[in-house]
């Protein structure tokens, strides 16, 4: 008897397997069982998926793009290092109804997920854990056992206790609604239930007038703080009959401080806040190194895979470094390496695909290293042309376009003949003039239609020689170079020449050990460079690991593109990860003014050099941590003794860390109470790291979670922080309660 749909499974172009994929009646399990012996391969929770992608967007299914229609195909993207699964439908509608279905379950857009709602799903998760017979119930050994599992070592007689109380049958087993009983007597929050005390008359319920008071005095709310206050209550009160009294009771109380406008990241600055009409060099801009790469630079992986997550991921500068290939056509790979080779043609292919997805984002920029053969320089330009490199109606004519002017265009950086006044004016009336709305498609199309043609133009086909020869190359250099408009390569020979004979239009790499002299040695001319042209930094040739250098100190300097291995964790990608989270992480975020001043005094190393107030006091009350997960490989049994380290990442005299104690045999729900404070000269560049740590005395500490999110974004008051793994991907419901106060 059938169970479940059957779709194909695909892990190659010559791999395809027929499997029945069935949805739980949790609503949380997916299992996915053979056709042919009917045993059940693998099983995953909807809680490992990040995403579902429509279509041919993954490597395996583009190589399947002629056989399989993108209607019947969707990528099911795990988070951390897991491997994506690839599906074929037998249908367009059956991949609809698993895509839509998908996104109902993961995505909190669709279907809105209250703190409540988190915490019956983690609380479902476990007891299927636990429950090793699968009959529905725990007897107390197995609630010892999930206890461990859970990262809480607690006295036997207390949980004994706890299990009596919740035990209301009195069979000796917990099912159902007792489990929930014996779990929120384990999760009870003191601290949070102290603060509502503080503020509720009766220690019951929190009035309207009580909640506003809470709002201005401890979150520093000053503008509608009533109408915030009853928007709470309606958002977060469980209780009808409290909601329509208007007052919050401490279920609602912890629902809220849990929730998004509890978060210490501002919700407001989650979405597209910023100026967005400022010139190009004015932002710090999300890049990665190799883009192409998901492993190491000598033997790793080259995939489409790496620039799909890139994309995703809000990067806007990408790396493609080409290569002649087989059969005319280029490849992109690491050179000189032994890294896998991928086609040029559908590394393209994918970019125009995944670049327009999140249509409110400015346009991504694109490194492109031209083939050294002729005819590979052809299929290359011919095929950038395909995506329409700068597509849309007309092209901006100023030397410095803003993001607004350049949304919904591609940019390529490369070699370029002549000025960008001589493809923007063109020679003399054969340009065609875009600057008429009414006849600015048509030129726009007609110019298309040029270079379409001259791409299809195969230069290895017959025999030329002498002139006929040259003009072939000409011809072809300028059809390359008329690609790259608004970020010409140019070499960097000093901030003087550059002023003297440098364009706006013009870009200089770096690499970051050259970058560092620059800045001890000029820091203010580095500052001032970047007010007006482009600086691309990238990594050592020695980090062949794909390790990352510290992004911090080239921002500091203003440098917009900083390149790094998108595909190591660690440190630096968290705090780029936690600069480009704001903003809509479209990619782009406002560099302070006095860094877009051209006669900025500013300069990284003297913090008195900045114009404005002057500095901050940052002080951070790390009160508690929420069911922290346990160490990656740890022992069974092994409990945490966590501790939190925050730490300033901002210009050299801000740099700084703090930790609080360490807690013994408690990773569920250790309280800290301690204070650490910061004093910081430029917040404006200053970046927060959390990070959560297993305290061990013989070995350095194991990794547990960590936030990090800009200065600028912090909101004060009574806090949440909810934890990422080390590949940055969330871990519900892990998180930290904290106090923030900012003063002058």
């Amino acid at each position: 008897m059938q169970q479940g749909t059957l779709m194909r499974k695909v892990k190659s172009k010559s791999w395809k397997k027929q499997r029945y994929f069935k949805l739980q009646d949790d609503c949380m399990t997916i299992w996915y069982q053979s056709k042919r012996t009917g045993k059940i391969e693998s099983a995953f929770s909807i809680s490992d998926v990040e995403t579902v992608r429509e279509g041919h967007q993954s490597e395996v299914l583009q190589s399947l793009a002629e056989e399989f229609p993108p209607e019947r195909c969707f990528t099911i993207v795990f988070y951390g290092r897991r491997g994506n699964l690839d599906l074929i439908a037998s249908s367009a509608e059956e991949a609809q109804c698993w895509v839509q279905g998908l996104r109902q379950l993961i995505e909190p857009k669709s279907f809105p997920l209250t703190p409540a709602l988190v915490s019956c799903t983690w609380i479902r998760d476990w007891f299927q854990k636990a429950d090793k017979n699968k009959d529905g119930r725990m007897n107390f050994k197995e609630v010892q056992r999930l206890l461990k599992m859970m990262n809480v070592d607690m006295n036997e007689d207390h949980a004994l206790r706890l299990f009596q109380a919740a035990d209301k049958s009195e069979s000796g087993t917990l099912e159902g609604e007792e489990f929930v009983l014996f779990y929120k007597a384990l999760t009870q929050r003191e601290e949070v239930l102290s603060l509502f005390q503080d503020f509720s008359e009766d220690g019951k319920k929190l009035t309207l007038l009580e909640l506003v008071d809470f709002l201005r005095q401890e979150q520093l709310e000053d503008e509608g703080t009533e109408e915030l206050a009853m928007e709470l209550i309606d958002k977060y009160e469980p209780s009808e009959t409290a909601r329509a009294r208007h007052v919050l009771s401490a279920d609602g109380f912890l629902m809220y401080l849990c929730s998004p406008e509890g978060s210490i990241f501002n919700p407001r600055h989650r979405a597209l806040w910023q100026d967005m009409s400022q010139p190009l060099c004015h932002y710090f801009i999300s890049s990665s190194h190799n883009t192409y790469l998901i492993e190491d630079q000598i033997r790793g992986q080259s995939s489409i895979e790496g620039y799909i997550r890139a994309l995703k991921r809000g990067c806007r500068c990408l790396e493609v470094d080409c290569w002649d290939g087989p059969n005319g056509e280029p490849m992109v790979y690491h050179g000189h390496t032994f890294t896998s080779k991928i086609p040029f043609r559908e590394v393209v292919s994918t970019l125009g695909k995944a670049s327009w997805e999140n249509s409110s984002s400015p346009p991504p920029r694109m490194g492109a290293s031209p083939p050294s053969s002729h005819p590979q320089r052809w299929a290359q330009s011919t095929a950038m042309l395909d995506i329409a490199v700068l597509p849309g109606r007309g092209v901006p004519t100023s030397p410095s376009p803003t993001l607004q002017e350049l949304k919904h265009k591609i940019l390529l950086k490369g070699k370029k003949i002549g000025r960008l006044e001589d493809t923007l004016d063109g020679p003399g009336d054969e340009a065609p003039d875009v600057s008429d709305d009414d006849n600015g498609a048509e030129a726009e199309e007609e110019r298309r239609r040029v270079k379409v043609v001259l791409g299809m133009v195969h230069p290895s086909r017959g025999t030329k020689h002498g002139p006929a020869l040259q003009k072939d190359k000409e011809s072809l250099a300028q059809a390359l170079s008329d690609c790259v408009v608004y970020c010409k390569s140019v070499s960097f020979r000093g901030f003087q020449e550059a002023r003297s004979h440098s364009r706006p239009s013009e870009i200089s790499s770096l690499s970051e050990a050259k970058a560092r002299k620059l800045m001890r040695d000029a820091g203010n001319d580095f500052v001032r460079h970047n007010t007006w042209q482009l600086t691309r930094i990238y990594p050592s040739g020695m980090r062949t690991d794909s390790s990352n250098y510290s992004p911090q100190e080239m921002w500091n300097v203003g440098c917009q593109i900083v390149a790094l291995n998108f595909q190591t964790a660690g440190t630096e990608m968290d705090l780029c990860d936690g600069l480009f989270s704001q903003n809509g992480r479209c990619g782009y975020v406002l560099k302070p003014p006095f860094m877009r001043d051209k006669e900025t005094l500013f300069n990284p190393s003297d913090p008195g050099s900045r114009e404005g107030p002057g500095p901050v006091t940052l002080t951070i009350q790390v009160i508690s941590g929420q069911q922290l997960p346990k160490v990656a490989n740890s022992k069974d049994g092994a409990v945490i003794d966590p501790l939190v380290r925050v730490e300033i990442h901002g210009v050299p005299v801000d740099q700084a860390r703090q930790e609080t104690k360490y807690i013994e045999n408690n990773g569920f729900n250790p309280c800290w109470n301690e204070t650490l404070q910061f004093q910081l000269h430029v917040p404006e560049l200053a970046l927060i790291r959390f990070v959560v740590e297993d305290y061990d005395k013989t070995s350095r500490n194991d990794f547990v979670g960590q936030f990090t999110l800009a200065f600028a974004n912090i909101k004060p008051g009574y806090r949440h922080i909810h934890l990422l793994s080390k590949d940055g991907t969330s871990i519900p419901p892990s998180s930290l309660f904290v106090h923030i106060r900012i003063t002058e």
